[in-house]
């Protein structure tokens, strides 16, 4: 009997093909498809180092527990190295159609038998100054043992024969952290890779050898962190596991395709990796550092730099946050709207007199110049009471926010991690200020993390409200997730790991009383991950009670749509585009054909997960003003609904198909960034609902 339900991870794989597919996607600037290959290729680093790395800690702690459609971790680990290699292959084979589109535009990866002696002068001087002083050959004999390999790390196996006594010697060189794999030539946008370089100049470094053949291996490492949650320390703690993860087991070993029997022998015995875990490839091991190239070439390769609009509502309120938000709740939508909003109420709040107490949570942040957390230092020294409840448990930002915490802690902010057993993912900033009414909260509800940089590329929606009971609702948050306190009731938030789950299964459950009432029954649902099985099951049941479910969902998506007497009534499909689509918005018909505006609409932090419903401390807050409503629901929502340019749409398989456009279809990319203004007019757009599918059994 088949399951009901995809399996997590090749969802994702699945999900890492459609950002692939960009890659392909002859409509992007040719740099454009190099970051989508860049990415692709990150992104699978990524999935190596923490999900293939806990199947490989189940199998080999001889755990039988099986994923959501019923696979063991065996199974599922097989299936997943299949996808891997087949995408790494096309991961490539892309590369190579990439690099021939590249050189019509003057950008090159050069040999160097291309080079007159001028230019080889230029490269030894730079070889010389930049790359010699940072490598590190080690020989591997009885007397040099075979070198330590960080995560990630890419590195060239040489055999070299003694020019005196023609004897062989093995050698293995490290790519040092600092050294780029592509090397800018001069001031063209010509490059070369970091191992043509040595090889050029190997006498430089064996000056009495014979160069003979070299091969390029590169290591992915288990780089999830175990935590012990008796920890008295958990800083100290988090810093200790850190160092751990340089030293990682080996989960996966890449080999170039080149490489010699005996050198490949060498690395697989000292490695003792099985050969399951080992992929061979012809051109490039670490796609990610593809990036290096698109960071360093012309911005005309580029798609045109967008500015986002900043709010109209701030500068009618006279550049005031506190008077606008006084009048109306407001909605951000980013990256079409500036973030540069969210960092003026902060700004603002640290050196208005009035404010009192300011509290914020903090996931992920910007690296340098990070004006959130300088906004919380200048309130800080202004005597404010300032409370930062960060989380140093944010999977690869840990190292970042341990040093963000010492920081704000020296400046007088009083820094919280919250709660042992669980993540704060919630993006929550408060206000308090001291007005003639007495005391009023502010609050800033964010979908997106409070990230400079990644609030230019992910779209997202930031709420501010001073919604009284809302806002009592924050304080209790805050005082919970700090304090341990625990609350009788909520009024209008939704909390994780407490009432999210429950809440969201209580309104689709609303949707069937409704449809079975002989009214309209309809959900919408855009989220980046749907996998909770409880919530998966509501909207099997929903479906075959007739009520519409319309689900956008970018990444890994477990329910499967649109199978006879399961889920025919449920259509499911993916935007990858130009931006990121983050944003988490939860729309209910209230037993009225959507779009409407009795609709209950909310936007959340949380995605459809366990993790986020049972591990995490999240939000749910649902949208009361009438005009925000409209904006999310009958604008944002309808949009990303009519998406046809850069969709795909989801089949009972778990399979992909684009979505075809038709002449006049307009990406919800390009129409926000067209009217990035149109949320402020309160205008809707045209919902084009869907056709019906014909089923097949």
């Amino acid at each position: 009997m088949s399951s009901n339900f995809l399996n997590r991870e090749l969802s994702w794989l699945a999900f890492n093909k459609r950002v692939l597919e960009e890659a392909y996607n002859e409509n992007h600037p040719i740099l454009e498809r190099l970051n989508f290959l860049s990415i692709s290729g990150s992104n699978l680093d990524e999935f190596f180092m923490v999900r293939v790395a806990g199947l490989k800690g189940q199998i080999d702690g001889d755990v039988f527990l099986p994923s959501i459609d019923g696979l063991l971790p065996e199974e599922t680990m097989q299936k997943v190295l299949q996808e891997s290699k087949r995408l790494k292959e096309k991961q490539n084979d892309c590369w190579i159609r990439i690099l021939s589109n590249l050189k019509k535009n003057k950008v090159d990866i050069l040999s160097f038998n291309k080079l007159v002696k001028l230019d080889k002068n230029w490269l030894r001087n730079f070889f010389t100054k930049s790359v010699f002083p940072l490598l590190t050959p080690v020989a591997v004999d009885p007397a040099h043992p075979f070198p330590f390999v960080p995560n990630l790390g890419l590195c060239m196996v040489l055999k070299l024969k003694n020019n005196k006594n023609r004897k062989l010697i093995k050698v293995v060189i490290p790519f040092a952290k600092g050294l780029p794999k592509f090397i800018k030539f001069k001031n063209t946008y010509n490059f070369f890779k970091l191992e043509d370089l040595i090889v050029m100049f190997i006498k430089d470094l064996f000056p009495e050898f014979k160069f003979i053949s070299y091969g390029t291996f590169r290591i992915i490492r288990d780089s999830d962190i175990e935590f012990i949650d008796e920890a008295e320390d958990l800083v100290t703690t988090f810093e200790n596991q850190l160092r751990k993860r340089r030293y990682g087991r080996v989960i996966l070993l890449e080999i170039s395709k080149t490489m010699p029997k005996d050198l490949k022998s060498m690395i697989v015995r000292t490695l003792k990796i099985k050969y399951d875990y080992i992929l061979k490839f012809e051109h490039l091991l670490d796609i990610g550092s593809l990036s290096e190239i698109y960071k360093k070439c012309s911005n005309k390769l580029k798609w045109r730099e967008y500015k986002p609009r900043f709010p109209e509502r701030i500068a009618d309120a006279n550049d005031d946050c506190f008077s606008a938000i006084r009048k109306k709740d407001m909605i951000i939508h980013h990256p079409y709207e500036s973030f540069d909003v969210v960092v003026k109420f902060l700004r603002q709040a640290a050196k208005d007199k009035k404010v009192l107490v300011i509290k914020q949570t903090i996931y992920r942040t910007a690296k340098g110049n990070n004006e959130i957390i300088e906004a919380l230092v200048e309130a800080a020294e202004e005597g404010k009471s300032v409370t930062a409840l960060l989380e140093i448990k944010a999977r690869f930002d840990e190292e970042a926010n341990i040093k963000v915490a010492r920081y704000l802690k020296r400046y007088g902010v009083q820094v919280v991690y919250g709660s042992v057993e669980l993540k704060t993912h919630a993006k929550v900033s408060l206000v308090v200020r001291k007005e003639r009414n007495g005391l009023n909260t502010y609050v800033h509800f964010g979908t997106g993390n409070y990230h400079i940089n990644t609030a230019k590329v992910y779209t997202d929606l930031s709420l501010f409200t001073c919604n009284e009971l809302i806002a009592k609702d924050t304080q209790n948050f805050f005082n919970m997730a700090t304090g341990y306190s625990s609350p009788k009731k909520w009024n209008y938030l939704s909390i994780a790991p407490f009432n999210l789950r429950q809440d969201i299964i209580g309104l689709i459950n609303q949707e069937i009383r409704y449809k079975k009432s002989g009214n309209n029954g309809e959900i919408w649902l855009k989220c980046n991950s749907l996998v909770d099985e409880e919530i998966i099951n509501a909207l099997y049941y929903a479906s075959k009670n007739n009520v519409r479910v319309e689900l956008i969902v970018r990444g890994i998506c477990c329910l499967k749509p649109q199978i006879k007497g399961l889920s025919e009534n449920i259509y499911v499909k993916s935007i990858v585009g130009r931006f990121l689509e983050h944003s988490r918005i939860y729309c209910f018909s209230n037993g009225k054909r959507m779009p409407s505006t009795f609709a209950k609409v909310f936007i959340s932090s949380a995605d459809i997960m366990p993790r986020n419903f049972d591990r995490r401390y999240e939000v749910m807050v649902p949208i009361l003003n009438k005009t925000v409503h409209k904006q999310i629901l009958q604008q944002i929502m309808v949009a990303n609904l009519n998406e046809k340019v850069q969709a795909w749409k989801m089949k009972g398989d778990g399979s992909y198909t684009r979505v075809i456009p038709r002449k006049d279809s307009i990406s919800a990319h390009q129409y926000f960034m067209k009217n990035p203004s149109l949320s402020g007019r309160g205008e809707s757009i045209k919902y084009d609902r869907p056709q019906e599918i014909i089923l097949k059994k």
